[in-house]
């Protein structure tokens, strides 16, 4: 599988006849890049909540504790591994109306090799701060997109010209899906499984602490 995945990152167009002649000869050749792609997220973002933690303010760091950051964690692969069978299904019924006929196997497929550079952003989750998280994501968004528009004529076997429209149409099933399920996934672990956070301050250094540190007077005289 890793073959694939590296092809897909340099050569996409050879990767996915190379992908859809290994899946015609084995319809679940995509069950172990995907379940093993799919632990990239989860175990980055286990280690990044769990012993990194992220910060709101200054001085603070905030992390979980090992229980609700192995939920977190766990509950990602699920919706991940979840929401590729998903979108197999919505794509081979959309499937219909380009002319293509491909099995629910290949679709799952198809969409497991799609989203591998989100399963790559993943490594973003190792230090969990907004402004990465918005960069990976859009990084792996663009290269996803681009990697959807030239599979599908190569792997679904429909006309280019259909490819723009079929790929549109994915694309929106594909943000109403992950709405659908993310949102639940949030709040059954916020609201069902109450999370635990660890809050960490840290101190100046520029002073002492306790008792040591100087208590001053208005005006600056100390006692």
């Amino acid at each position: 599988m890793t073959p694939h995945l590296f092809t897909l990152l340099t050569r996409p167009d050879q990767a996915w006849s190379d992908i859809r002649r290994d899946e015609e000869k084995h319809s679940t050749n995509y069950l172990l890049h995907l379940l093993l792609f799919a632990l990239l997220p989860a175990v980055c973002m286990f280690i990044g909540t769990r012993y990194v933690g992220w910060s709101l303010v200054e001085d603070e760091r905030i992390r979980l504790d090992t229980r609700s950051a192995l939920q977190l964690s766990v509950l990602i692969y699920a919706t991940i591994i979840l929401g590729t069978f998903v979108m197999g299904f919505f794509l081979r019924w959309m499937s219909r109306s380009f002319d293509a006929r491909p099995t629910f196997n290949q679709c799952v497929g198809f969409i497991a090799y799609v989203i591998s550079p989100f399963f790559l952003a993943g490594l973003g989750a190792l230090y969990p701060t907004r402004w990465i998280a918005i960069a990976v994501l859009v990084a792996a968004g663009v290269y996803a997109t681009y990697l959807l528009l030239v599979g599908l004529p190569k792997f679904m076997r429909i006309d280019s010209r259909n490819s723009f429209l079929y790929g549109a149409c994915t694309w929106g099933v594909g943000l109403l899906v992950l709405v659908n399920l993310k949102v639940p996934m949030i709040l059954l672990w916020m609201l069902v499984l109450d999370p635990t956070y660890e809050r960490d301050v840290l101190q100046d250094q520029s002073y002492g602490i306790g008792a040591e540190r100087a208590q001053q007077e208005p005006g600056g005289l100390q006692r």
